[in-house]
């Protein structure tokens, strides 16, 4: 059983059929050194953290490799290996690599509910707008999710199959693994879940399910979150939100080329800045603007961001600052312990107005009225901004006060923004 996106044993296809298919099996995580090169030091540790919570799971039986996914599988001399499907570029091309090798993938599940490329239009193309989608990903439907296994006879690692990192940070980050997943699930259902609709975008209170990165890294299945959903509202705009992560992926699937490509291609001919001074004060949190600066700032301080403030800094960077919306979506992927290539590159080209049932482009996010929006008490800016902490509610929001002059004048950016538009329109 080959560990990859899916480190959990609660409704795991592939580990299921892995057991059900042989005496025993070798739970094996192969390090690829590719992947460890464009992850930042959060994402590391929360990985490391992970692996160390599975091999509890396993009872000290979690084999873990340094080395190309060829030789090390190699080196088993199995007869079949157990995957969970994966879509994105990457994933596809290395299963696609390693099966040409000879060695025989078994492919069960996916870390979707519903499989990218399983959604059609009835003339069986792939939905490009995200409301149909939705409604044709509901018609469509899933599995109930399945317990874990109640045995499983593992292969007793030697030291040399123990290659386990310490990878560690200085910063806080989410807490990693199964359980802490399903406890993290428990308590929002508990506490959030039913004012979802209305919550999920304030960023000072803690409204939303924080399950991205145990979704990124497969510690749950997202079968389990949409388990005993209702049709309310607010239960229903979570559900949608998991579909949202599920059309990028269907999206990215059927156009790998946009993961670092403008879906909408006439984008790539407007007039961009290089980025320089301005954005390496966007990546440090010092814009002048409150809201966006606390983002910035949470991002890199705790390897996550809420949703809202993913939308209002990718706005600045690409509108305010005029700098390719690839700039910012490299940061995020260094940084974001929750990273994913499809939500990350469709939701950044989303907001910037390129991307699949996009936000037009004439739409500016305003930092400075959001921020008064959905932080109207200043809690959010305060935690991240302490400099500004004695600040009013009203003044807390002003760019200019203190702290740090703006970088640039956001009535005028947005004029010279919807400019540059005009220059691609024909």
């Amino acid at each position: 059983m080959w560990f990859r996106r899916d480190l959990r044993l609660t409704d795991n296809p592939a580990l299921l059929s892995a057991i059900a298919n042989s005496d025993e099996i070798v739970p094996l995580f192969i390090l690829d050194p590719n992947l460890i090169s464009q992850a930042g030091s959060k994402r590391l540790a929360y990985l490391a953290n992970s692996l160390r919570e599975l091999d509890k799971s396993l009872s000290g039986r979690l084999h873990v490799v340094a080395g190309d996914q060829v030789e090390v599988l190699r080196s088993y001399n199995p007869e079949e290996v157990h995957i969970s499907q994966e879509f994105e570029p990457y994933g596809a091309a290395r299963d696609s690599r390693v099966e040409s090798s000879g060695i025989n993938l078994i492919r069960t599940g996916s870390p979707y509910a519903v499989a990218p490329g399983r959604v059609r239009k009835p003339d069986e193309t792939n939905y490009r707008v995200y409301t149909p989608f939705y409604k044709a990903w509901l018609a469509h439907g899933w599995r109930a999710p399945v317990s874990a296994p109640k045995e499983i006879n593992a292969l007793q690692p030697t030291k040399e199959q123990r290659q386990f990192p310490d990878w560690q940070t200085d910063y806080v980050i989410p807490t990693a693994g199964e359980g802490a997943a399903l406890a993290r699930f428990e308590w929002f259902k508990k506490n959030a879940l039913d004012n979802y609709d209305e919550q999920r975008n304030m960023a000072g209170i803690d409204g939303t399910s924080k399950m991205s990165a145990h979704l990124k890294f497969g510690e749950v299945h997202p079968r389990t979150l949409l388990k005993n959903l209702g049709a309310s509202k607010a239960h229903d705009t979570f559900r949608k939100e998991i579909a949202w992560r599920e059309f990028y992926a269907d999206v990215l699937f059927n156009y790998p080329n946009t993961i670092d490509e403008y879906y909408t291609e006439k984008f790539a001919n407007m007039r961009y800045d290089e980025p320089g001074e301005k954005f390496k004060a966007w990546c440090e949190g010092r814009t002048g603007y409150p809201f966006v600066d606390a983002a910035m700032r949470q991002l890199v301080q705790t390897g996550w961001m809420h949703n809202r403030t993913r939308m209002v800094v990718a706005s600045f960077l690409v509108k305010d600052l005029h700098i390719e919306w690839q700039h910012g979506a490299n940061f995020f992927m260094e940084h974001l312990v929750d990273f994913d290539p499809a939500s990350n590159s469709h939701g950044w080209q989303w907001t910037a107005g390129c991307g699949t049932d996009a936000s037009p482009y004439y739409r500016v996010f305003n930092p400075t009225e959001q921020g008064r929006k959905f932080d109207p008490e200043g809690e959010y800016i305060r935690r991240y901004i302490p400099e500004l902490s004695e600040l009013s509610n009203e003044l807390i929001h002003v760019p200019g006060l203190s702290y740090i002059t703006p970088i640039v004048d956001h009535k005028l950016e947005r004029v010279e923004s919807l400019a540059r538009l005009e220059e691609i329109k024909g």
